[in-house]
């Protein structure tokens, strides 16, 4: 079974198809240019790790992802981070970060080993779910857009697993699948999942939920709209969740974790009809 490492991040690209979107659309240009200074930090963090890293081997020893964090390496740049994300996030996410800048270096250690050992929390299915757990996706994301190029990096120097069978959860860091990806194989599309926080892609049956495991067609919906033609919401009526997948062979430009922020829409249309996204990209949309 084919697994692909994230392999040279590519956040310039990234960078720019968020603002060739932001151009194409008008309705997602706020979220987009706040994604474009959250990458070129991200890209800046990701650039400075191996000239910092220290002399310890990059890939962890046993193989798990989680299983240690290089702090020293990290927490001189979370300061830089949070005064990013107050001057340029909305509101409430701006008032935690503001939070989170005098506590210090201990309690910012806290907060983001305390994400790396137990990832990010599945999208709440209901208001009431939503509404037990308020304030905590603040620190969610703060963590996960944090530690994402770091996650990144360091599965960059890892070798692939052996997958030999169908799995719903990366099999790097345990997260679930925030997209699906379609890339040209033949006369059609090879479908991988991609991971929510490290990135990583690994190939997965075209006819299979990618949350309960459904397989049979006629409870597994697709859906097409006019304005995105390369994105599809794939959903599931036994578990009524879904996922995006950005089809590569119908729009080759696209950068999946770009077009699925742009792709605002679909999330409405499908949150209306009852469906709840496996897990939420970084910015919610």
């Amino acid at each position: 079974m084919t697994f692909l490492s994230s392999g040279k991040v590519n956040y310039r690209a990234r960078i720019e198809r968020a603002q060739l979107l932001a151009q194409r659309y008008p309705f997602a240009q706020e979220v987009l240019q706040f994604y474009t200074r959250l990458a070129q930090f991200q890209q800046k963090l990701f650039e400075r790790l191996p000239k910092e890293w220290g002399k310890q081997g990059v890939a962890p020893v046993n193989g798990e992802l989680r299983s240690e964090l290089n702090l020293p390496v990290l927490l001189p740049h979370f300061g830089n981070f949070l005064e990013l994300i107050r001057t340029s996030a909305p509101g409430p996410l701006s008032a935690e970060a503001k939070l989170l800048e005098t506590p210090g270096e201990s309690v910012w250690a806290e907060i983001l080993e305390g994400f790396w050992k137990a990832g990010l929390h599945e999208s709440p299915k209901d208001e009431s779910e939503a509404a037990s757990n308020a304030g905590e996706p603040l620190k969610e994301f703060l963590s996960r857009a944090f530690l994402q190029p770091y996650a990144e990096f360091v599965v960059s120097a890892m070798l692939p697993p052996n997958l030999t069978m169908v799995v719903c959860r990366c099999p790097r860091c345990n997260s679930l699948p925030v997209l699906g990806v379609l890339r040209p194989e033949g006369d059609g599309g090879k479908r991988f999942l991609q991971c929510s926080f490290c990135s990583q892609e690994w190939e997965f049956r075209r006819i299979f939920c990618a949350y309960c495991g459904e397989e049979r067609e006629d409870k597994l919906p697709v859906y097409v709209a006019e304005e995105f033609p390369h994105v599809r919401v794939e959903a599931c009526d036994t578990c009524k969740r879904f996922l995006r997948t950005i089809d590569l062979t119908k729009d080759g430009n696209a950068i999946p974790l770009v077009d699925d922020l742009a792709a605002m829409p679909l999330s409405f249309w499908t949150e209306e009809r009852g469906y709840a996204r496996i897990q939420a990209n970084l910015l919610g949309t």
